[in-house]
């Protein structure tokens, strides 16, 4: 009788020690895991930083389609004799000017 449970217990013991090994290794490996996906997060990719400069690219190339839009627009009351058309005119040319040197240029095809 105490053969066999002992028979039963060496697969028993066997298979918890897998467990304790297994659980011994994520414990040991837990601070590298850890810190590695902390530099992951701090860290920002090429393409990463590649989309954020698109985006931003996009953004100022729509305003400056939208503050264009508003010149012609004020540039035409202002030749209708609109005084604060005139005005308003100059403010947007200045804004675009402003503007104008931080979109890269398309290249030639």
């Amino acid at each position: 009788m105490r053969a066999i449970l002992l028979l039963g217990l060496v697969p028993l013991s066997m298979t918890l020690s897998g467990c304790l090994v297994r659980a011994a290794a994520d414990v040991a490996t837990a601070p590298i895991k850890v810190a590695s996906k902390a530099v992951d997060l701090a860290t920002t990719s090429q393409s990463e930083a590649d989309e954020a400069r698109g985006r931003e690219i996009r953004r100022r190339e729509e305003r400056l389609g939208q503050l264009e839009r508003e010149y012609r627009e004020e540039s035409e009351d202002c030749a209708n004799g609109d005084r604060r058309s005139c005005r308003k005119a100059r403010e947007i040319r200045e804004e675009i000017s402003a503007l104008l040197p931080t979109i890269p240029a398309e290249p030639d095809d």
